[in-house]
């Protein structure tokens, strides 16, 4: 059948409108990202292929971004706003969209932890984001991917958001920093043995400075183990405490002296059950020998 040219013209315009995925910026804040890419660029005269080519990516790359099917980046982000013009924008959007993955409480919690004048931390079966190395990071965010917990950029964000967090407590008169760890953090295998023998050498490494105290809550306390589940405590410059725990599914930052003190008296009864420092030291360096 043959059509006129102007009958063809229409047709792509209709085919244009039939394949264009109308998100609802409602819906999530990675829809928000999309739909406020895709507006900034047409109110701009851009199509994705030209866009793509101002910031690096393909045309493609911008499609899947606007509707929603692929997760932006940081990167990304600044990019798009040098090219658009749109001073920070899309970077502060894609701060507020990876914050919205985290666990409830958690962005709140990081904010106040890279200002924090000492910080008291608990942690079981993994060692605590603060300690890892980024080999020890990748492998777990890996996992995570393998098993459909997250696609592969949020893996990508998930590690350098890492970073950020450890780079935070880098400065002039960094915190003082109290760290008991379950012994199930160091004796459970991540990754092969450089990786697992690297995140030993750090935990060392941390143990070293004179503003950090390491100690390992071994399996022979049994009863007398105060936590269960990750705890942190953050020690504000107004010394102000805060607590953060969190389960497998949630967050919970807390605030009220009444609910804060007794996570304060569990850890404190855990440090006095806990190995001291020294002999802390002693067994990791101990563990660190199977790797070698």
């Amino acid at each position: 059948m043959a059509y006129s040219r102007m009958s063809c013209k229409f047709l792509g315009k209709a085919g244009k409108l039939a394949n264009k995925n109308e998100l609802n910026p409602d819906a999530s804040p990675q829809a928000a990202y999309g739909a406020r890419l895709r507006r900034t660029r047409e109110d701009q005269g851009l199509s994705q292929v030209e866009l793509g080519v101002q910031v690096g990516y393909s045309g493609p790359h911008i499609s899947q971004v606007e509707n929603g099917r692929k997760l932006p980046s940081l990167k990304f982000s600044k990019r798009v706003d040098i090219a658009l013009g749109t001073g920070d924008a899309f970077e502060r959007a894609w701060r507020e969209m990876r914050q919205a993955s985290l666990l409830e409480g958690f962005p709140e919690y990081v904010e106040h932890e890279g200002r924090a004048a000492e910080l008291r931390l608990f942690d079981i079966g993994l060692i605590p984001g603060l300690l890892q190395t980024p080999g020890y990071a990748r492998c777990l965010a890996d996992s995570k991917v393998r098993r459909g917990v997250m696609s592969p950029d949020q893996a990508e964000e998930l590690v350098a958001f890492l970073e950020e967090r450890q780079a935070a407590l880098v400065r002039p008169n960094p915190p003082t920093v109290m760290i008991v760890l379950d012994e199930s953090c160091i004796r459970k295998r991540v990754g092969g043995p450089g990786v697992m023998g690297a995140q030993l050498d750090r935990l060392l490494e941390f143990a070293e400075q004179p503003n950090h105290q390491l100690q390992i809550a071994t399996f022979d306390i049994g009863e007398r183990h105060t936590l269960y589940l990750p705890v942190y405590l953050l020690t504000l410059p107004d010394m102000t405490v805060l607590a953060y725990a969190e389960s497998q599914a949630r967050g919970h930052l807390e605030r009220e002296p009444l609910a804060v003190w007794p996570l304060l008296t569990s850890y404190h009864q855990l440090q006095a059950e806990a190995l001291p420092h020294k002999a802390s030291v002693a067994m990791i360096e101990e563990v660190r020998k199977d790797y070698l």
